[in-house]
């Protein structure tokens, strides 16, 4: 049992993580950042959940670069093959679900 209180994590650098569960190969993490990720698409599917800040999230949809700005309460779901990268505006803290390893 842990009490994980989202908004006193914070990192020494971007997407600094702190690993909550580990449950069947399903990694959830909660990470700090304020920089962008990079372009890339995941291992499996991908379940993104903006916890504090905002994140523009951009993916590719059929080849063509789209965006929506996520707010504290937004889900973002890539499922498998969504090329996308996350673009925090200012300090964002994120809760991210998906297949232990993945990139």
């Amino acid at each position: 049992m842990k009490v994980i209180r989202s908004a006193d994590f914070t990192g020494e650098r971007a997407w600094a993580a702190l690993d909550i569960a580990n449950m069947n190969g399903i990694t959830t993490r909660l990470h700090w950042t304020d920089q962008p990720y990079r372009w890339h698409v995941n291992d499996g599917e991908e379940v993104f959940v903006v916890l504090g800040g905002q994140v523009q999230m951009r993916y590719r949809l059929e080849g063509l670069e789209q965006s929506v700005l996520l707010e504290v309460g937004d889900i973002f779901y890539a499922d498998l093959g969504t090329e996308h990268v996350a673009h925090p505006q200012g300090v964002a803290r994120v809760l991210v679900i998906e297949s232990a390893g993945s990139v």
